[in-house]
């Protein structure tokens, strides 16, 4: 990225608002893990479930931290987020503990890939901060082992599945569209952090991450026997 744009006041609230969402996200995963877990069809599940939410409030103190040390209210960044990230799990109430997993599934990874692509237009400072969160590869490589389990054990459930993870990445970029269209501040990041970038060609990366979101998505639902 563009040196001129790291810590700068305007870069700042697009950070301050990245780490917004970030936190908001994080500590809905862990209430909505914990709440889920209770679904589990076996004590180890249920444990596997509860572990995974602990990494994820972690997740959700690493990020906290790192606003206080901007001089940002953790609370006051989460609120602008809050009705989105909201309005997405209450579009997208699991029916059953496997539909709970392949959700904490979906989740967990379409974040990591939009991370992953907001990370290479950010200082290293906030890079970091976003390899932390996910550095956590074995929340990750549980849940994929328990869904293969689970489809394994159930060959019935390959079509529900299938269907519901398709369901939550649309809803998935559905709300990240939303936010974007309400808080602009990945396509101005983009715009601060890229020399001679204008807002069309914001738009366009905009438009090229979604595509790589969806087309990972795709890939993992094949590497799991379910159509993407």
């Amino acid at each position: 990225m563009g040196t001129s744009s790291a810590g700068t006041a305007r870069y700042d609230r697009f950070v301050a608002d990245l780490f917004g969402v970030m936190a908001y996200g994080e500590l809905s995963a862990f209430e909505r893990l914990s709440s889920d877990a209770r679904y589990s069809p076996t004590l180890h599940d249920r444990a596997v479930l509860g572990r995974i939410a602990v990494i994820e409030f972690q997740h959700y103190e690493l990020v906290s931290a790192k606003l206080a040390e901007m001089g940002v209210d953790v609370e006051h960044a989460m609120l602008p987020f809050q009705s989105a990230v909201d309005h997405f799990h209450e579009r997208t109430r699991p029916a059953d503990w496997y539909e709970s997993l392949m959700k904490a599934y979906v989740v967990d990874t379409v974040s990591a890939d939009f991370y992953q692509a907001v990370a290479r237009f950010v200082d290293a400072g906030t890079r970091d901060v976003i390899r932390q969160i996910q550095s956590s590869e074995e929340a990750t490589a549980v849940l994929r082992e328990r869904l293969k389990g689970a489809l394994a054990d159930d060959p019935r459930l390959a079509s529900r599945l299938a269907l519901w993870g398709r369901r939550l990445l649309g809803e998935a970029i559905t709300q990240a569209q939303r936010v974007g269209h309400e808080h602009a501040f990945l396509g101005e990041m983009f715009v601060e952090a890229e020399p001679g970038a204008t807002e069309a060609t914001a738009r366009e990366l905009v438009r090229g991450i979604t595509a790589e979101v969806a087309e990972n998505h795709s890939r993992r639902m094949v590497q799991l026997g379910l159509s993407g």
